[in-house]
């Protein structure tokens, strides 16, 4: 238990201090984006699942990583609006804890997640012919299920190594989410391991899987070029511009936050960005989905038209 490896049972959430008389304006605006995250997510899901067309590889990976999008969006965002409406909260210590794995869980999820479409996107463009041969009924799934499996039991490691350290106090916590970084600073007992786990995960699971989905871009942008026709060479990006933008925001808040010193100066930068990583991100994905995926826009519009000619008829 947590309670039995430290003398803080509860820490206190800083939050958004800084603000001072702006707290309850982006109390809303946080509501409003928790809501249309959850809601656009859940909308891309349900597409997936009712919409014939979307019935694919791609779109059944999509409909995981809005699952995660949803996931991340609910592990920090209802605390943080908690934060925001009293000025802070106080969370007992296993709370913490717990929301530190899911966070760190769907942060590798999503890394995974966003490898196996780069691989499925890979193959559609560079291998076309045997794709369907490949990527059949049973993959998907099996890659699918790896995601969410790395992502689950590797966060383990960094729980049970965060059970083992010794928190003194003072018990507060200059961030709006228990994030490692900020916690590890009240931490009395030697954290060198955790540290060097986190290392290791960082390096092992999230810069080889962007190296992973660099080189996979490298080769579909040289496939892409070497179609002769310019329809098909649109056709050919627009199938994969939506991941890569979602990629480009993930790793990008990704690695902004992680080239940061952590001195307090730059503390709060470092907040903004997370904000942008555990909040916006999610937010981002359904937009630039339905924004610029045809298929999305065209089941969302079937959905819709058919239930309007439904009503007329009745």
């Amino acid at each position: 238990m947590a309670g039995n490896q430290t003398d803080v049972m509860q820490f206190k959430l800083l939050g958004f201090y800084e603000l001072q008389g702006l707290q309850i304006l982006v109390f809303w605006i946080l509501t409003i984006v928790y809501t249309v995250t959850v809601a656009g997510n859940t909308l891309i899901i349900a597409l997936i699942v009712i919409s014939h067309p979307l019935h694919c590889p791609m779109y059944f990976f999509l409909s995981h990583l809005s699952a995660c999008d949803i996931l991340i969006s609910t592990n920090v965002l209802p605390n943080t609006l908690k934060v925001l409406l009293n000025g802070g909260l106080q969370m007992s210590a296993q709370s913490c804890f717990t929301q530190l794995y899911f966070f760190g869980a769907s942060a590798i999820i999503e890394c995974c997640l966003l490898s196996v479409m780069s691989y499925d996107r890979y193959l559609a463009i560079c291998d076309p012919l045997h794709y369907s041969s490949i990527m059949n009924f049973r993959l998907p799934p099996y890659l699918a299920a790896w995601s969410w499996m790395m992502g689950l039991g590797v966060a383990l490691i960094t729980y049970f190594l965060l059970l083992q350290i010794y928190f003194c106090g003072p018990a507060t916590i200059d961030h709006f989410f228990c994030d490692l970084p900020p916690l590890l600073k009240i931490a009395c007992s030697d954290s060198s391991a955790i540290q060097i786990a986190v290392s290791l995960v960082a390096i092992v699971i999230a810069l080889l899987q962007f190296v992973f989905v660099i080189i996979s871009y490298i080769f579909i942008f040289s496939s892409i070029l070497r179609i002769s026709s310019t329809a098909g060479r649109n056709k050919a990006f627009s199938t994969c511009s939506a991941h890569l933008s979602v990629v480009c925001t993930f790793y990008g808040s990704l690695i902004a936050i992680n080239i940061i010193p952590s001195e307090d100066y730059s503390f709060n930068l470092k907040k903004l960005l997370s904000l942008l990583n555990t909040v916006v991100t999610p937010l981002f994905n359904p937009i630039i989905y339905s924004l610029r995926n045809k298929d999305i826009q065209e089941a969302i519009y079937q959905v819709v038209f058919q239930k309007t000619k439904s009503k007329e008829r009745w």
